[in-house]
């Protein structure tokens, strides 16, 4: 039943193959389906979709079963999380702008807007009525529970404390840093209480499916000590120092008077077990090996694990559960599966597939009925004759270490000395996995090869491979990337003398690093959201969030400089080797970037021009680092593609002509 399923929907994906390419903007719409999530019964599911021209919260009961329909907007949608099967919790960022008294003029913030299937109604968390106690937006989120028949959410909240009635400062700890307290909101009413009082250094709180607080967190930014600590009980369970801040509680072992705790130690990720007890501690397990754990949906218990290596596949400690699981993998072979969303005991699943023909699926599974049916695909105009074929890449870098990579080619007939877009992924601690990108699809439609390497510091690969990208910041981490492209060229799938680089966050320094810090290898650079000057990057880092503190630690370990300033950051900044730089350079920048400022991209413009460099630059007012408003993407994907094709142009001409779709 599950391969009639499939094939019946593969027949549905392929219905309009022959009809003609889609326009290059069609690859940078957002996606039409994102946010997917079952309800923990599995008998209900909400996701985030396009009616039109409309985004909306859709919630659906079954493949073809629509319950309600909420229209959104331009709202940007982190996630989407469920409270029982009538509850459903929108959670979503905005960019504001900040007082004169912060030493950043723009952040973003969290916000969570609950809405209720049975009332048809919905509120803001801390907003309306009860705003004057708490700021209006969320910090972190610490899950829900059902108690005495009704749902609540937990979330932390910036308290203000009552200098006078209706006003006064947010709670801060030392050195003006804000601190949050626990609040129980009931997701009725929106009404809310505190149900545990923050404290300068305390990261964060474990809360139990009965809504009790099961333990907190402890850490020092200024040395990286942290200590967890249980419920009301004031000694430690567990102690430790992390210096760059790889520490968090993970929720609950595969029992619920064991705590998971995820820390750095010694060159390796370790997941510990606790006991609530104070007990000895449980051994230690090492992701590499054992795979990153894997939650119940209600209980938050550890029931399984993701495993390690390329493929996004789940290993579940009950057999039962697995057999299930594993049966819903089977049905879609030959394709990259993802296990999206899970009911309790994994009777409903969502899947999403991508990779071959397919732009993206997401499939709704009924084990039971032994069925999967599609419920949208992200890509709707990328069809199957669109899409191009994606696979690994692997070769070694100049000093041996193994590598891979992820190659795209244009659809249709293969062919060889294809011209090449290299495409370093963000992070830099990240990685891409063979998949559909909707990037790498739209300059593989004009007629590139794309190829998106994981050089040393990416993730995905181990903690060992991770770390040995520590201070390889434009030296390793950037032949890497070299390297890979003399592997194509050694296979004859590239010509490396007609190759362009493109890429975004971290992507987008190696770009401008491959026409700088490196010479003599690409014909045009293009970058979004890039890092361009590594001294005010660092700069920028201290003023928001304190010289003392982890992630400042982590920058310059992962940068390999001491100071923030002189000839050791110099050799690897873009910005002070412009004169260097020898292709046209692209800069895409996003004016409401709260990651890396648009003053990146500014001053690198600046340092171009004066050295009579070719560079152009583009900033879309009002967008983010991430590229989640539709109209800011389209234009950076049509922009990016057409700038190489201008200066590297693919071999059909016709390719150049589409370029202005």
């Amino acid at each position: 039943m599950f391969r009639f399923a499939l094939a019946v929907a593969l027949v549905w994906l392929a219905a309009t193959a022959a009809a003609a390419s889609p326009p290059v903007e069609a690859y940078g719409k957002l996606p039409g389906v994102e946010a997917v999530s079952l309800s923990p019964s599995g008998q209900r599911y909400a996701l985030i979709g396009s009616v039109g021209e409309q985004r909306r919260l859709i919630i659906g009961g079954g493949a073809n079963e629509i319950l309600d329909t909420v229209e959104i907007g331009s709202m940007k949608v982190i996630d989407l999380e469920w409270a029982g099967d009538d509850h459903i919790l929108l959670h979503a960022s905005s960019t504001v702008a900040l007082e004169m008294e912060f030493a950043v003029d723009k952040t973003e913030l969290a916000s969570c807007i609950v809405y209720n299937l049975k009332t048809r109604k919905s509120f803001m968390v801390f907003g309306g009525k009860f705003q004057n106690r708490v700021a209006r937006t969320v910090g972190d989120s610490y899950g829900v529970a059902e108690i005495g028949g009704r749902w609540y959410g937990y979330f932390g909240g910036f308290s203000y404390e009552r200098v006078k009635e209706g006003s006064g400062p947010l709670k801060t700890g030392a050195g003006g840093r804000l601190y949050q307290d626990l609040y129980k909101v009931d997701l009725d009413t929106g009404q809310f209480e505190m149900a545990a009082e923050g404290q300068p250094g305390l990261e964060g709180w474990l809360v139990g499916p009965g809504g009790d607080v099961v333990a907190r967190i402890h850490f020092n930014q200024s040395n990286g000590d942290w200590r967890i600590v249980g419920g009301g009980r004031k000694e430690a369970l567990a102690t430790g120092s992390a210096p760059t801040g790889d520490i968090r509680l993970g929720g609950f072992g595969r029992s619920s008077d064991i705590l998971l705790v995820h820390t750095g130690e010694g060159g390796h990720d370790l997941i510990r077990e606790v006991s609530l007890s104070g007990a000895q501690a449980g051994p230690a397990h090492d992701p590499d090996e054992s795979g990153v754990s894997l939650l119940h949906r209600v209980s938050r218990l550890w029931i399984g694990t993701w495993e390690p290596g390329p493929a996004p596949a789940a290993k579940l400690f009950d057999p039962a559960m697995q057999v299930r699981l594993s049966g819903a993998y089977k049905a879609f072979p030959g394709y990259v599966v993802r296990l999206v969303s899970y009911s309790a005991d994994f009777g409903h699943m969502i899947l999403f597939t991508e990779g071959g023909d397919d732009s993206g699926t997401y499939w709704l599974v009924d084990i039971a009925k032994r069925a999967a049916d599609p419920i949208g695909r992200p890509y709707p105009a990328v069809r199957s004759a669109d899409v191009g074929p994606v696979r690994w890449v692997n070769y070694k870098a100049a000093d041996g270490m193994a590598m891979r990579g992820v190659l795209t080619l244009p659809p249709g007939p293969a062919r060889n000395g294809l011209p090449l877009v290299v495409m370093p992924h963000g992070g830099p601690e990240s990685h891409d996995a063979p998949g559909f990108n909707y990037w790498a699809q739209a300059f593989a439609s004009r007629g590139y090869a794309v190829f998106q390497p994981n050089f040393r510091g990416s993730t995905g690969s181990g903690a060992a491979f991770r770390d040995a990208g520590l201070g390889e910041w434009g030296r390793k981490m950037q032949s890497d990337i070299s390297d890979g492209v003399m592997e194509l060229a050694r296979q004859g799938v590239a010509d490396p003398k007609r190759a362009c680089i493109v890429g975004w966050s971290y992507g987008g320094y190696a770009a401008l690093a491959g026409v700088t810090v490196q010479q003599g290898l690409y014909r045009c650079a293009v970058s979004y959201g890039g890092v361009a000057d590594l001294d005010g990057m660092l700069a920028y880092l201290r003023d928001k969030a304190g010289a003392r503190t982890a992630s400042m630690r982590a920058w310059k370990e992962f940068l390999g400089v001491t100071s923030t300033w002189g000839r050791e950051i110099d050799a690897i900044s873009p910005v002070s080797l412009a004169a260097r730089a020898d292709a046209p350079v692209l800069l895409i920048h996003g004016q409401d970037d709260t990651i890396v400022p648009a003053a990146q991209s500014a001053k690198m413009e600046r340092a171009l021009r004066a050295a009579g460099k070719p560079v152009e630059l583009m900033t879309f007012p009002g967008a983010d680092h991430w590229l989640l408003q539709e109209e800011s993407r389209i234009a950076m994907v049509k922009a990016s593609v057409a700038f190489v094709l201008k200066h590297n142009p693919p071999d059909a001409p016709a390719a150049v002509a589409e370029a202005g779709r």
